[in-house]
């Protein structure tokens, strides 16, 4: 499979100040596959350690962090000569060993010439007791579940791959219903990439959602594993996010988790989801100016799953209604579309992302984004009537002054009405991408 943040990693090899790597990224997002795949081509050769269930290797840095001693430590138990500059080392579940982390300090001080790379799951929840974070001695990327556009590389369909992410979304008829149809099946297979396997290599649609079933109870024994006292109401609303993506009004509601249910015994569950990077929290804002963060709203947000698969699973959404049915883009009230765009705006580094709501009306738009420039209201729209006096009361109306243009997401070919475009929901990560073209003048 080929993903996207490979050149990131090659960014990070050939850059002459780089420090220790951390990977970050929700468990079952392929980090370890994808730091295994770069060391085996990038590299003389691939020092693997993996810190889960193994003791001997959890005591490593237990003694000291002498980087000497922990090459040589290395090199004896994988039985691989270390050179730096052509040996990697790659340090899995890192947060398994003892002083993991603090060792990546060492590393960067006394060892930068030797390139190392960490993975974890739930790096940000689970440093332990007496340890901390090594702030400015690390360099940090995060791994998404695979995008729209890498899921059509994993169909073999690079040449419609090429066109979603291009700025030119009139499309020949048979293409949309290409593109169309394949959305349809990212709907249902997701972009974890087990998931994404096996229905591009066996296609038994069935078996993918045996899968996606297998990757929710692995989450949910974290929630054991981690979550401590937490655990009973990181459940609860983690089973509570499909039914709050249902509602017209999709703003999270305590009292849906439990009846009675109150932010002060919640909120620090809602964290934990957060950090272990398994749901999206995106906050209200106020008010469409420039930074957005400064009207940011921390008592009204909205939570989405980290995959829209994962969502169709936790739904239990029948497979012939995610495969066959041509109004699933609509179904759950279009909580599979907006899911899908949260998903691939995430892909993009430093995008602010919002929402917008007016105080004492039902006026709301689903997504407001902020790239260097430009402030950009998108609505998300799932069905065929795509008519909204929201978005244009917001942009024509309300906020006239500030000559917004509004981004309008549908199944309807392309259209630029002047106040609003509006583009496929295949070409979102195309459109945001081209905005940041124009605004850099860097082809990404």
């Amino acid at each position: 499979m080929k993903r996207k943040l490979y050149g990131s990693l090659l960014k990070w090899k050939n850059d002459p100040d780089r420090k220790p790597l951390v990977l970050e990224g929700a468990r079952q997002v392929g980090k370890t596959w994808l730091l295994k795949e770069f060391g085996k081509n990038e590299y003389d050769n691939l020092v693997y350690v993996n810190f889960h269930d193994d003791t001997e290797a959890q005591s490593l840095f237990a003694k000291n962090l002498n980087v000497n001693r922990i090459k040589e430590w290395l090199e004896a138990y994988t039985q691989k000569r270390i050179i730096a500059g052509r040996t990697l080392i790659f340090l899995d579940e890192i947060q398994e060993a003892e002083r993991g982390l603090d060792s990546l300090k060492s590393f960067c001080d006394n060892a930068r010439k030797q390139h190392v790379v960490v993975a974890g799951s739930l790096l940000g929840t689970t440093h332990r007791k007496g340890e901390s974070y090594p702030v400015g001695k690390v360099n940090l990327l995060r791994l998404f579940p695979m995008s729209f556009e890498e899921f059509l590389w994993a169909k073999g369909a690079d040449q419609l791959a090429q066109i979603v992410m291009r700025p030119e979304w009139d499309i020949p008829a048979p293409l949309h219903s290409m593109l169309e149809e394949y959305l349809r099946q990212y709907y249902y297979v997701g972009g974890m990439p087990e998931a994404v396997l096996h229905y591009t290599t066996i296609g038994d649609v069935n078996k993918v959602r045996s899968i996606q079933k297998d990757i929710l109870k692995t989450y949910d024994n974290d929630f054991a594993k981690h979550a401590g006292n937490e655990t009973e109401r990181v459940r609860l609303v983690w089973q509570s996010v499909p039914a709050q993506l249902a509602k017209e009004n999709k703003k999270f509601i305590y009292g849906a988790v439990k009846s009675g249910g109150r932010a002060r015994e919640l909120e620090s569950a809602i964290q934990w989801l957060v950090n272990a990077g398994l749901v999206y929290k995106i906050h209200r804002c106020t008010s469409p100016d420039m930074p957005l963060s400064f009207y940011e709203d921390f008592d009204a947000f909205k939570l989405y799953v980290l995959d829209v698969g994962l969502l169709g699973a936790m739904s239990k959404a029948p497979v012939r209604l995610m495969l066959t049915n041509n109004d699933v883009f609509k179904e759950y009230k279009g909580a599979f579309s907006e899911n899908y765009v949260l998903e691939q705006l995430k892909t993009f580094d430093d995008l602010g992302i919002y929402y917008f709501s007016k105080e004492n009306s039902t006026q709301e738009i689903d997504f407001l984004v902020q790239t260097e420039e430009r402030i950009i209201p998108i609505e998300v729209k799932a069905e065929v009537n795509v008519k909204s006096k929201s978005m244009h009361g917001f942009v024509v109306n309300d906020h006239a002054d500030k000559q917004l243009k509004g981004l309008r997401c549908s199944m309807l070919p392309y259209k630029d009405q002047g106040w609003m475009e509006n583009i496929p929901l295949y070409g979102i990560s195309g459109y945001i991408k081209h905005q940041y073209e124009v605004e850099t003048g860097v082809d990404e």
